[in-house]
């Protein structure tokens, strides 16, 4: 049996995907790359926008319509908030919410009548869709930001446990993994329903573990205490964080529901950069927000710009429903809302390239991971994307390179050979 795994949005729907490949793997099923070669088709949605949601239709569609033999299987955050919505959708099999998520297999098993085992012993490794192995520490969120219907489809905040997470990682170590990314919707809140912390599993995690690299995905701002700022000390977590802000504005940032002020975000950027040397910081920011006029927008842009953030994601307001935003008045027009978020990634892109420039003649350690023909990719442990040519493969490997010219979003360089550089097992 064959089947086809894919997801839109978030990293936690990434490592959702790579840990439903691994236990069907595990069951004596093939997974497979494309849908055309598939009997079964599992599509994991995004509906934090309308976009997000319009794009996680077309991808069930198109799954439906390459491979009408296929069963198609729909689950994921639009899955739970649009359920009926996709069940009508051509080809669909079966939506699974949000509920179903950490037993997906054994629910395919019972509901289509699936040829799903057990599985015994250490799983065999199925066909990764990374370089970077992405492990899921948390689920749902207890914040009460009024844009976001994420809280609503994933429920309330949970934490795995600490065993479980440090079993996976050795796992994804003995594999060969170079780096693990650690994700979920609110992982600073992590292990707070068990008087645990995302600090106290990170020092496990050092000291229980060898993979060279250990990288946070995005930690609301009023989670980095001094606690797990200290941790950053260790070479093997990675110089970044993402830190959404949402809005410059202190107007904005209350009707959001968010928990701090301008001038609080700005200490804490401050403080962590003090404490790291050369660490990027990444953010979020939407624009159009309900009741934004241009005075609150003149003053989010230019606190956007005044952060000298590595890279910036911007999003049009999209209200969501069910969310305590999607009611409010002075809703923003469209047209507006895309004038604005034109105008915010200028300012990006400035404050990208000032970022990227201040390497450049320096050495880096990078993670090499995509190929295009002698072309290679990879990231530095503070998010750069780094581009170089080399006649060999150079997947999985950290290898040293040379920053030499600031290129879009992303720096040329040259590779620096290296005795004893770090040479990984390739997945």
């Amino acid at each position: 049996m064959k089947a086809y795994l894919t997801s839109l949005g978030c990293k936690l729907n990434q490592s959702e995907v790579e840990a439903w490949a691994r236990r069907l793997a595990s069951a004596g099923w093939e997974v497979v790359r494309h849908a055309t070669d598939a009997e079964l088709c599992v599509v994991n949605t995004c509906t934090v926008t309308h976009v997000a949601a319009r794009k996680s239709r077309n991808l069930v569609r198109r799954c439906a319509k390459t491979n009408p033999n296929a069963q198609v299987v729909v689950t994921g955050c639009h899955a739970e908030i649009d359920a009926d919505e996709l069940a009508r959708l051509p080809g669909v099999s079966l939506v699974l919410g949000s509920a179903a998520k950490d037993h997906l297999v054994d629910e395919l098993a019972a509901r289509l009548a699936l040829p799903v085992l057990a599985g015994q012993g250490h799983a065999p490794q199925a066909p990764s869709l990374r370089t970077r192995a992405l492990v899921k520490i948390q689920d749902g969120c207890d914040n009460g930001c009024t844009y976001c219907v994420v809280r609503l489809a994933r429920g309330a905040q949970r934490s795995r446990p600490m065993a479980d997470i440090l079993q996976e990682i050795r796992e994804r170590q003995d594999e060969g993994f170079q780096e693990i990314v650690l994700t979920g919707v609110h992982i600073g809140a992590y292990g707070r329903e068990r008087s645990e912390t995302l600090a106290g599993l990170l020092d496990v995690l050092l000291a229980q573990t060898r993979v060279p690299r250990i990288r946070l995905s995005s930690i609301e701002p009023w989670d980095i205490s001094r606690d797990l700022l200290r941790l950053w000390a260790n070479p093997r977590v990675c110089r970044h964080m993402h830190l959404p802000l949402q809005s410059g504005c202190d107007g904005t940032l209350k009707r959001m529901g968010r928990r701090y002020t301008t001038a609080q975000y700005r200490d804490l950027v401050a403080n962590a950069r003090a404490a790291v040397a050369d660490l990027a910081v990444t953010t979020d920011v939407i624009v159009g927000f309900p009741g934004e006029d241009e005075r609150e927008f003149h003053v989010s842009a230019a606190f956007v710009a005044s952060q000298g953030f590595a890279r910036v994601h911007v999003f049009p307001f999209s209200p969501r429903p069910g969310t305590d935003a999607s009611c409010m008045p002075d809703q923003v027009s469209p047209q507006v809302q895309a004038r604005r978020a034109a105008r915010v990634r200028r300012i990006a892109q400035v404050s990208a390239h000032e970022f990227l420039s201040r390497f450049l003649g320096t050495t880096l350690d990078v993670l090499w991971e995509a190929q295009d023909g002698t072309e290679w990719s990879g990231l530095t442990d503070n998010y750069i994307r780094v581009h170089a040519s080399s006649d060999r493969s150079l997947r999985n490997q950290i290898i040293p390179a040379r920053l030499l010219e600031v290129s879009a979003s992303a720096v040329r360089g040259e590779l620096v050979p290296t005795v004893g550089c770090k040479i990984g097992r390739g997945i």
